[in-house]
């Protein structure tokens, strides 16, 4: 059975960068979502095991998406991509659920590691 996989950012270079990292790390059904309200939207119509989640983006950002997950209790994996690298965010992010933290631009190696670590393969 396949993964299935949303990422979410406002950037198409950045939806597109993730989404060929994933592709050549894991078989997986990958949709996109290109902010917070359309991520929410999908999230709630369907089931996916993991969420690419960008943290600036317009109408509703990634933060508040993790607390709308955590809220309605929606089950999948987040892992945030963020050039938001302070501390205090990431600590924010993993207090919300996030399985971790990856810096922009992404590095298939630490996509990987991550995937592996959480058995997402």
């Amino acid at each position: 059975m396949k993964f299935s996989i949303l990422v979410c950012d406002d950037s198409t270079v950045a939806r597109k960068q993730v989404i060929r990292c994933l592709n050549e790390s894991i078989d997986a059904q990958i949709q996109q979502a290109v902010n917070g309200s359309q991520a929410l939207e999908l999230l709630r119509a369907q089931n996916f095991d993991l969420l690419c989640l960008d943290l600036t983006m317009p109408e509703i950002d990634g933060i508040q998406v993790l607390e709308a997950i955590k809220a309605e209790k929606i089950e999948c994996f987040v892992l945030v991509i963020s050039a938001d690298i302070q501390e205090k965010m990431k600590l924010r992010v993993a207090q919300l659920g996030a399985i971790d933290f990856i810096d922009k631009p992404v590095k298939k190696s630490k996509l990987n590691e991550i995937l592996h670590k959480f058995g997402i393969h």
